[in-house]
Parts: C-alpha cells; structure tokens; sequence
C-alpha cells in the first residue's frame, strides 16, 4: 500500500498557466501564393540596395546557314553563359515578329540572330527586345576556334572583360552600339550558370570603320617565386583564344528588327554588288581579246604582205 498524502499537500495545487487565446496571425493569401511580411520585407530591403541584372540572350540563325557560320554560332554561344540557343528561324520578311515572339516565350531581353544569304553572305542582327533598337551587320573575316587552333585556354562560363578602343566615344552611333554591345555580351554578376573568374578579355576595336572582335585569355604566374601583387600588370600576358570576326555596321533601326532608320553607313557596299564588279572586270578581259583580234585583222588586211619571189621555186 502507498503512503497517504498529508491534507496539506492535497490543498496545495499548482495553478495551471493560462494560454493566450489569441491565435497568430494568418498570411495574406495571393493568387501567387501565400503573403508573409518578412518575405516582402526582404524584397524591399533587396530592391532598395541596387539595380540586379537579369539580361538573357536568344541565340539562334537561319535555315540554310553555312556550316563555318554555323560553327562560329556555336562558339559565341560557348562564350555567353548567360544566352538561350534556340532552333533555326526562317529567313522571311515577317522574321522580325517571330522573333520577337520567340524572344519572349524564352523570357529574355536581347537576341543575336545570325541571317546566312545564298550560302555565302552572313548577317549579324542584334536587337533589344521588344522596343528596340537593332543593328544589322556585315560580318567578314570569320575565323572560328577549329580552324585557329591557337593555344589560349580559358574557363568556360567565366565573366569577360570588355574592353573598347577610343573610337568609340567619338560619333553618336558608335556609343549606341557601344552600349548595345555591353548589354549583350556582358555576363550579369551572379548568374547560375556563370563561374566568379575574370580570367579572359573581350576585345572591341573599330578600325576602318568595322568593329573587330578578339577573345585573349588572361596568363597570369601561379608559381610561388613569380607570384604578382595586387596591380602588377607587367607579368600578366594575353593569350589569343578565338573565335575572330569583323562587323561591318550596314543600319541601326529604331524598333526591334526594323523601325525608323536612325543611321545608315554611307561606305557600305553589299556583297552583291562586288560581285558584279568582278564579273564586270572578267567580262573586260575577254571583250579586250576580242577587240585585239579584229585590230589585228584590220591591221592586215590594210598592210597586205609583198609576194614572195621564190614562192614558186620549190613547186617543180
């Protein structure tokens, strides 16, 4: 048998604690989902510290492109983390809105659309989506990464440098496409799939009024005893990775892939155009041996030759 409790214990309860009545606060709920302060707070917070890139890339070409342009797509595509490659878009007059179309479906803000013409000319369109502007370039001189075979090596996805020369702070329409080209081939800070390295260098330069593209890896000494310090530029080295390309700017149009001619390159000459040039030039050669062989016979048919006195000697 257990011990009986003293009366005085069994008058001493503990007094239960009282809960509050009041149950916390329910989220507001959205059409996107449920509402909390601290997230919206967060965001402010987050708005208010600065501006966030979120530039996105659509990369795509023609039907019927060359398969050296197709390879040089191919590489800028390796170069821009941050681009969405899509499937080949027929090269019509209406290209402009199924582009458009296309570019936001994939939810991005530029597009570099790469237009190949009788399987010889390429055309480099880049445009800011959906209100413009847009460019059109020539694109000559194209070299991609199988055929230089060069010895540059450097992280794939990582974050270029862009560096311009001093032209392009000189005219109106080069600072536009200055500007154009830094939104495009920029790599936004923090992007999924970008690496946190500087480690290769876009180069833009104008020369004879063309943009001239080149990709330098930046060599810098891992050794213990040629290590730099921060700023020392003399031991660093840049080594050419590849691809090459040349821009030849033919017009800038106010809205995306077309709109208002806002410039128009007064030394441009279409590719249609030289060649008939040259067809000209042979056309020339051949109608120069015409006209010499009709000088020829007119020169004997004025100047007959004198009969030869022994002609007839060796006949008997």
């Amino acid at each position: 048998m257990g011990k009986k409790r003293k009366h005085g214990e069994t008058e001493v309860a503990a007094a239960p604690v009282k809960k509050d009545d009041a149950a916390p606060e329910r989220p507001q709920r959205t059409l996107v989902g449920w509402k909390d302060k601290n997230n919206n707070e967060a965001r402010e917070s987050a708005s208010a510290v600065g501006f966030r890139n979120k530039e996105k890339v659509l990369v795509t070409c023609s039907r019927r492109i060359n398969f050296r342009y197709r390879h040089l797509m191919l590489n800028v595509v390796s170069l821009l983390p941050h681009c969405k490659k899509d499937n080949k878009v027929e090269s019509k007059e209406t290209k402009g809105a199924t582009l458009n179309e296309l570019v936001e479906l994939k939810s991005c803000s530029s597009c570099l659309f790469f237009e190949c013409r009788k399987r010889k000319d390429l055309y480099l369109w880049m445009a800011k989506c959906p209100n413009g502007p847009s460019v059109k370039f020539l694109v000559n001189a194209v070299h991609t990464m199988e055929e230089l075979k060069l010895t540059g090596n450097h992280l794939q996805g990582s974050r270029p440098l862009l560096t311009f020369s001093s032209n392009f702070d000189h005219n109106a329409h080069w600072k536009l496409l200055k500007e154009m080209i830094t939104q495009i081939f920029g790599v936004p800070k923090e992007h999924r799939k970008s690496k946190p390295h500087h480690d290769h260098v876009f180069v833009f330069s104008i020369v004879d009024d063309h943009i001239w593209f080149r990709n330098y890896q930046i060599s810098v000494p891992h050794i213990e005893s040629d290590k730099i310090a921060r700023g020392g530029l003399d031991n660093m080295t840049l080594i050419e990775v590849g691809p090459r390309f040349c821009l030849n700017p033919i017009k800038i149009f106010g809205g995306s892939f077309g709109g208002p001619t806002l410039y128009e390159n007064p030394f441009y000459i279409s590719p249609n155009q030289i060649r008939a040039l040259e067809k000209r030039k042979k056309a020339g050669k051949f109608a120069k041996k015409v006209k010499a062989k009709t000088r020829r016979k007119m020169h004997e048919q004025s100047n007959p030759l004198e009969p030869d006195e022994f002609a007839e000697m060796w006949k008997e």
